[in-house]
């Protein structure tokens, strides 16, 4: 527990180490889960950073080789490649489902599902473990809070108890109390921010995979109009 508080004292200022270390037992474990809340939460902001950037990178790529490609299938063959775009499954949804239909009318309401499917269970993987970071921001500056309240009162009954009532006496344990306060707001902020940026970004792809289903659409109906044979067997990938 000394080494945790240790790099909480680090992360918030070295002059203060030494009230972390005079702290109570409650105020260090207090320190403790706020520290595993922040570092739970800067991991999951750089994956989801990293993510992010891959899968906007990809899906710029992807969308600038749909419209180049001639023909559905030839993006089927590629389309691999830029995987950690959520544009990719929403084309393999559509293309899977035009495999099914080959021996049949094309439905274009089952393609369209297809699509739809596929962009929701893209949204939810981009979601995936950003609700910690929402607990994150609501929930740290009240466990901060918390520990807090309990060091002031600690800090008054030992005042009430030496019968001393001045600043001095009382000054150091209501300092003390008051780093746990500032270590929620530390761990809270971060999350805040992050998640409401990383909210927008998901916001961003859903609508760029809506208008890729509709520009996908347009697509093989105007392949399904020229030829009746324009979607065959694709190739393929591992």
């Amino acid at each position: 527990m000394n080494f945790s508080c240790c790099l909480l004292a680090f992360a918030l200022g070295g002059e203060i180490t030494s009230l972390i270390e005079t702290s109570g037992l409650v105020a260090k474990a207090v320190l403790l889960i706020l520290l595993v809340f922040s570092v739970f939460s800067w991991a999951i902001i750089f994956a989801k950073w990293g993510l992010f950037r891959r899968a906007r990178l990809q899906s710029n790529r992807f969308v600038r080789a749909f419209r180049k490609s001639q023909r559905i299938q030839d993006i089927s063959a590629v389309a691999e490649q830029f995987k950690p775009s959520p544009l990719v499954a929403v084309f393999d949804g559509a293309y899977n489902e035009l495999r099914k239909q080959a021996s049949m009318p094309l439905r274009m309401p089952a393609v369209q599902r297809a699509t739809q499917i596929a962009s929701s269970e893209e949204l939810t993987r981009l979601e995936s473990r950003l609700p910690w970071l929402a607990t994150t921001g609501a929930v740290t500056p009240f466990i901060g809070l918390f520990g807090t309240v309990w060091g002031i009162i600690d800090a008054f009954h030992g005042l009430g108890t030496a019968g001393a009532a001045t600043l001095r006496a009382v000054a150091p344990g209501i300092s003390e109390a008051l780093i746990t306060t500032a270590a929620g707001l530390f761990a809270a902020i971060p999350a805040v921010i992050a998640y409401n940026m990383f909210m927008q970004h998901i916001r961003e792809f859903g609508a760029r995979m809506d208008d890729f289903s509709l520009e996908l659409m347009n697509e093989i109906e105007r392949a399904q109009a020229s030829s009746p044979r324009s979607v065959p067997e694709p190739v393929e990938r591992r």
